[in-house]
């Protein structure tokens, strides 16, 4: 058994120290982006700054970004040297983003990689980027490389020792309000795949080994997405990648970039949350005058009409939804939902202890819901290159709101041993009972300090790896 283990692990390229005794946690929001755990370990229900609290680990910066797993060790991208405080920014030239490998048993930091920022960046002004800050995009592994995305900066592929393998260049451009950006790089087959939304309105697909450019497809419909796509297999020998823009779904091939299908969705001029799929089922939910919609992934050109399975009136702003078992769970201005996966009829709202947030979103048993038809569409133009059909892709106003860096609820929910985990940028951590009931186990917080948390946690061997502006932790009964 250890023979095999070992021979396993080497053949991954990830060492003994990494051999596969839990699950991975290769990109943001887990397995598939789904934000559900994978394996069957007990994850802690409550813990404090003194109880379950494995270990703290100081981080040469602050972020966004969320933490994965690979083996035996974690990765999180922060930046420094500019634009930590609002009132006193620094000098822009001075600005830098890390990549940090700590190890997951003790958190101990095995290596941190430095990559300075090409300029001219964004500035610290406004309520874009002071909202979020310059490391917002989670890497992403494939098990023997982590892939980082800083922006402008391009995407840089280590090695787990942290060696530059390559690195390349996907846009030196900003949206018209210079809000920077927080899109994460995700994989398929040879390929991983970048939404270079702000830096060139592009999908960029890049072979993995080399770093070699294999397909770019520039659309003015990625103007004002922030979120993050999610694969989908249609059928056996077809996979779709799946990503919101405004108005739209867009279902893309990811060995080309070229549009199969969209389908009109919610209204909003903005798209700043990630969809998620499960079985062939795309879910969505945004803010800005947007709402909840369920499309069926596949087909080609427009699926509006046929594709849609319903819409409603809820609304998130930065939260991706969390699906399972039939359920949609999201959470937004300190309350949280649960609506049917198949239909969107409200099961539960309740507010959190301690929200402070403002109204409750829209929807649930009062919101209006259509099936089949799809919302209303705004003129066409500005889609990719396509397989086959139309699209559009408008290029909307608006702001992110909010009062600067760590003011905003950034983290997604996840799901791990039957539970949901929701941490919230006080770094409180709401501990539900998944089903059919709202049933809150625990509110917890593994710092009494002043610090911001948006990230969203990453689960591994029962362990919750959680990251603040100045620490990593982990979370472990």
């Amino acid at each position: 058994m250890q023979f095999q283990r070992l021979v396993l692990s080497v053949s991954l390229g990830v060492g003994l120290a990494s051999a596969p005794l839990h699950a991975d946690w290769l990109r943001f929001r887990g397995p598939d982006g789904s934000g559900i755990s994978a394996e069957s370990d007990s994850t802690p229900t409550k813990w404090t700054p003194t109880s379950n609290l494995k270990w703290k680990t100081e981080l040469p910066g602050a972020g966004v970004s969320s933490p994965i797993v690979v083996g035996d060790r974690v990765f999180v991208t922060c930046y420094s040297g500019y634009g930590i405080d609002r009132q006193n920014p620094g000098d822009i030239n001075d600005l830098k983003r890390h990549l940090v490998c700590a190890d997951l048993n003790t958190g101990e930091v095995l290596w941190t990689k430095t990559v300075a920022a090409d300029q001219p960046e964004d500035p610290y002004t406004g309520i874009g980027v002071t909202a979020h800050g310059y490391a917002s995009h989670t890497p992403v592994s494939d098990g023997q490389r982590v892939y980082a995305f800083f922006g402008k900066s391009g995407l840089v592929a280590f090695d787990l020792e942290g060696n530059e393998v390559w690195r390349a260049d996907v846009g030196k451009g900003s949206d018209e309000r210079k809000w920077g950006s927080s899109s994460s790089p995700i994989l398929y087959g040879d390929f991983v795949i970048v939404t270079a939304s702000a830096e060139s309105r592009s999908l960029v697909g890049l072979n993995k080994e080399t770093g070699k450019e294999m397909w770019r497809q520039e659309a003015d419909g990625l103007a004002n997405v922030w979120g993050t796509p999610t694969l989908v297999e249609v059928e056996p020998g077809r996979t779709d990648l799946v990503i919101g823009v405004p108005f739209e779904f867009w279902g893309i091939n990811p060995e080309t970039g070229k549009l199969r299908w969209f389908a009109e969705v919610m209204e909003t001029d903005q798209y700043s949350s990630s969809v998620v799929a499960s079985e062939g089922i795309v879910y969505g939910i945004e803010g800005r005058g947007g709402g909840s919609i369920a499309v069926k992934a596949g087909g080609s050109g427009d699926v509006t009409a046929t594709n849609t399975i319903w819409s409603g009136n809820d609304a998130a702003r930065f939260g991706s939804p969390l699906v399972m078992e039939g359920k949609v769970y999201f959470f937004v201005n300190g309350v949280a939902n649960c609506i049917s996966a198949s239909d969107g009829s409200s099961i539960f709202k309740e507010r959190l202890p301690g929200a402070t947030g403002g109204e409750r979103p829209r929807g649930g048993q009062d919101g209006e819901r259509r099936g089949g038809d799809g919302p209303p569409g705004a003129q066409a133009q500005g889609g990719p290159p396509r397989d086959a059909g139309g699209g559009r892709g408008g290029f909307g106003g608006g702001g992110f709101g909010g009062g600067g860096f760590g003011s905003l609820d950034y983290a997604s929910p996840i799901a791990a041993d039957g539970k949901i985990y929701y941490l919230t940028s006080d770094g409180s951590t709401h501990v539900i009972r998944a089903g059919g009931e709202f049933d809150l186990l625990a509110t917890n917080k593994v710092t009494d300090d002043k610090e911001s948390f948006g990230g969203t946690p990453a689960v591994s061997g029962g362990k919750l790896i959680l990251r603040s502006d100045k620490h990593l932790y982990c979370v472990s009964e």
